[in-house]
């Protein structure tokens, strides 16, 4: 149990830090006018749970800050995960 523990703890920082970056890289992609990453893998990185990394990297790096399905679809999928996991605890 204690394995399994620490491996999606070392996944979660793997994939939140995949997110960040994936946000640093887009937006200086975005000043360069270079090829920018989809916003569909914007998303998956969220999505396989790397929302937080995400939300940082929007902030910081203030990227899609305007886009209205960035700023509110981040902090929901963020949410749902936490349900997520509180569902999975309590059961």
């Amino acid at each position: 149990m204690k394995i399994l523990f620490w491996i999606i703890i070392i996944y979660l920082a793997a994939i939140n830090l995949v997110g960040f970056t994936l946000m640093g890289v887009d937006k200086r992609r975005a000043v360069k006018g270079a090829w920018r990453i989809s916003e569909a893998a914007l998303f998956l990185a969220a999505v396989l749970g790397g929302s937080i990394g995400s939300i940082l990297g929007m902030r910081v790096f203030r990227h899609k800050t305007k886009h209205w399905y960035f700023k509110y679809g981040m902090p929901a999928i963020l949410l749902a995960q936490i349900a997520l996991v509180i569902f999975i605890l309590t059961r």
